[in-house]
């Protein structure tokens, strides 16, 4: 089952278990891949499906940043809350040691001498961790860190 059908069927799921926050977020994860299936013109596969949840993962974790700031911890929760059901049908995140032997190997790989090579590293690195749910600002840090030694 793909996950595009998956999200169709916890929908019902959810309406049945009258679970609002679940049902909202699952909409909006629906809203959120039809779109993007309607700019392909196709139907999306697992791994562009995975790819717009970590876009939506991204925008929520920048909600909280903005909401924590703005002294509206009700708000920054709510987003926390939608992460959490979002990131259950995103794959493994990569761990700590994962991202470090991907950047390693990409620095190694493309010759990398300092920060302006930071580009060539990280995409040689997400092209490493593709299919595990890495985090590019963390993957960033860890290159932007190995480059300065």
């Amino acid at each position: 089952m793909s996950l595009v059908e998956q999200v169709d069927k916890e929908i019902l799921t959810a309406m049945k278990a009258r679970e609002g926050l679940r049902l909202s977020v699952l909409r909006m994860m629906k809203t959120a891949l039809k779109h993007r299936q309607v700019e392909q013109g196709r139907a999306l596969d697992d791994a562009q499906a995975h790819a717009v949840l970590r876009t939506l993962v991204k925008q929520r974790r920048e909600s909280v940043e903005q909401f924590r700031k703005g002294g509206r911890e009700d708000l920054a929760s709510r987003e926390e809350s939608e992460i959490k059901i979002l990131e259950t049908y995103l794959p493994l995140a990569a761990s700590d040691a994962e991202m470090h032997t991907a950047v390693a190997a990409a620095i190694a790989e493309t010759g990398a001498a300092g920060a302006k090579d930071l580009g060539k590293v990280m995409k040689a690195a997400m092209a490493k961790l593709a299919g595990k749910n890495a985090d590019g600002k963390r993957v960033s840090e860890i290159a932007r860190a190995n480059l300065e030694q």
